[in-house]
């Protein structure tokens, strides 16, 4: 029962942190909005042709993801649908207030029956890419949407289980303890470990060196390479600073081998857990490097990979990897507080 209660106290302390990913621009951006003008249709039966009328004399061509017809949400109302005219940029209107129909199809080319008078709505300028856009786009007018669950898993923070969450926790303490050991070296805390995920072994450990060792030695760039270090490369030595090392396991120089046959770049297949949000430098490095996944507790300042830039998310890049953040958060904010 006593280790039981100690591991259930374990994924306790795993509740009280979220592990949320870092989307792009497009899936983490606002509704963008765009007026255009709505008529009623009063007779259902006109439905069809209405809408290929319109569709002739006012395409929509960049909005592909709106749907043209929407059930009236005003049950009182004695019309039971509604369709989108056009949108108002394309159409000039002295006084919207009081704009007809003629205002915004020329009556010769269209038969109006079954059409009532034109009013302003405002409908979602772009598609939804996730469940929470597609909520809000809703709201205004009727969007198609295909859902990627895995990303409403991620921005419900369901995506791991809570044994993940408990796994994470493990090798994210092993980086905040390099981190405190860094702090006692009058370093930087920061602290990066890299994790093999299929036999979950801790490849490598690192903290910030910079201030000993050399400017760019960032707690990331030591950690990948320690990695090369494992794998026979390796550009320095870091003796002098115990708690960065590298694996020495057979099942590590096994799974060297297997990468300098099949999968040559240093970090193919593997994850980084680091307390605080890479800079620039080391994000690219963790693309050249063909990082797998990062892990990060707290956000930073300068950081590329959410709060200044988005490196993971560069669509011109030929690699890209998948960046989570608020593991283990109230602690490693901690790290930087002392």
């Amino acid at each position: 029962m006593e280790p039981q209660a100690k591991r259930r106290k374990e994924m306790d302390k795993c509740d009280a942190w979220d592990v949320l990913p870092v989307l792009s621009d497009e899936k983490s951006r606002d509704t963008e909005l765009l007026p255009a003008y709505a008529a009623p249709i009063i007779e259902k039966r006109q439905t069809s042709r209405l809408v290929k009328e319109l569709s002739l004399i006012h395409p929509l061509p960049s909005l592909q993801h709106i749907k043209r017809v929407r059930a009236c949400k005003d049950k009182s109302t004695p019309h039971p649908l509604e369709v989108i005219v056009c949108l108002a940029r394309d159409v000039e209107v002295i006084d919207c207030k009081e704009v007809r129909l003629s205002d915004l199809i020329p009556s010769q080319s269209f038969d109006s029956s079954g059409l009532g008078e034109p009013f302003l709505v405002k409908i979602p300028a772009n598609p939804p890419l996730t469940r929470p856009q597609f909520e809000k786009a809703s709201k205004h007018w009727p969007t198609s949407f295909h859902e990627d669950k895995q990303v409403t898993s991620a921005i419900r923070g369901q995506l791991f289980t809570a044994d993940q969450k408990a796994k994470m926790q493990r090798y994210m303490a092993t980086a905040v303890e390099a981190a405190t050991l860094a702090r006692e070296m009058g370093m930087d805390a920061v602290g990066a470990v890299i994790v093999d995920p299929e036999s979950e072994e801790i490849v490598a450990v690192a903290h910030d060196c910079k201030r000993g060792s050399h400017p760019l030695h960032h707690a990331v760039m030591v950690c990948i390479d320690l990695v090369a270090c494992g794998q026979g490369g390796g550009a320095y030595n870091y003796e002098k600073y115990p708690a960065c090392q590298f694996s020495s396991s057979e099942s590590f120089r096994n799974a060297c081998n297997g990468k300098e046959t099949g999968l040559p770049y240093i970090c193919t297949g593997y994850d980084l857990y680091v307390t605080r949000e890479p800079c620039v430098m080391c994000a690219m490095a963790l693309v050249h490097s063909r990082i797998n996944r990062v892990f990060y507790g707290v956000p930073s300042a300068d950081g590329a990979l959410g709060t200044k830039y988005k490196i993971h998310c560069q669509k011109d890049l030929n690699h890209h990897f998948e960046v989570f953040k608020g593991v283990m958060l109230n602690t490693c904010e901690a790290l930087d507080k002392k």
